[in-house]
């Protein structure tokens, strides 16, 4: 029974990266934003430099537009890590003949993605392999009516071998064939 169902962890957004970015984008909107107030109101509020000296506007102003910009999206960054975005499962079982793709999204209505496919329905596995200055390494889903649903989440590239070997792998555990996509 257990060689029939095979399933795969997705991380979601709860990656160091992403808390090293909200962290950072943090600590920098508010840096910007005190320097900002800190202009405007004439009085020191960041004690590692003078900040009173800034003209509001425009460079308080400014100061003050970036910070804010960057606390919006450093909160943002929270929350998905919170909620922990993208996580989820795949789930193939060879018992029902069910591929399950499952995710959790944002709040709301679709809170959980959950796309169902048969394995009769399934053509091939395929590897996306895209080198350059935004590199992408993929396995894919292929459906016979050539739909290519992802099944790696979005993250840094890996190892080209790693993910030659995670689709061998999957493909004979599915008696599918691999293409290159």
């Amino acid at each position: 029974m257990q060689n029939e169902i095979r399933q795969d962890k997705i991380i979601g957004s709860r990656r160091f990266s992403n808390y090293f970015w909200a962290f950072f984008l943090l600590v920098g909107g508010l840096g910007f934003l005190l320097a900002g107030i800190s202009s405007y109101f004439k009085v020191n509020l960041l004690p590692f430099t003078n900040t009173t000296e800034l003209v509001f506007i425009p460079q308080g102003l400014v100061m003050m537009f970036y910070g804010a910009l960057s606390l919006g999206i450093s909160i943002y960054t929270l929350l998905t890590i919170i909620l922990d975005i993208g996580s989820g499962y795949n789930e193939y079982n060879r018992i029902e003949n069910l591929v399950k793709v499952v995710r959790k999204g944002f709040p709301g209505k679709n809170r959980e993605i959950l796309l169902t496919y048969s394995l009769s329905n399934v053509r091939a596995i395929g590897i996306k392999i895209t080198e350059g200055l935004n590199p992408t390494r993929s396995i894919y889903l292929c459906l016979k009516d050539e739909r290519n649903i992802p099944l790696t989440p979005v993250q840094e590239p890996t190892a080209i071998s790693n993910l030659e070997e995670e689709a061998t792998d999957l493909a004979k555990f599915l008696d599918l064939r691999l293409e290159n996509l």
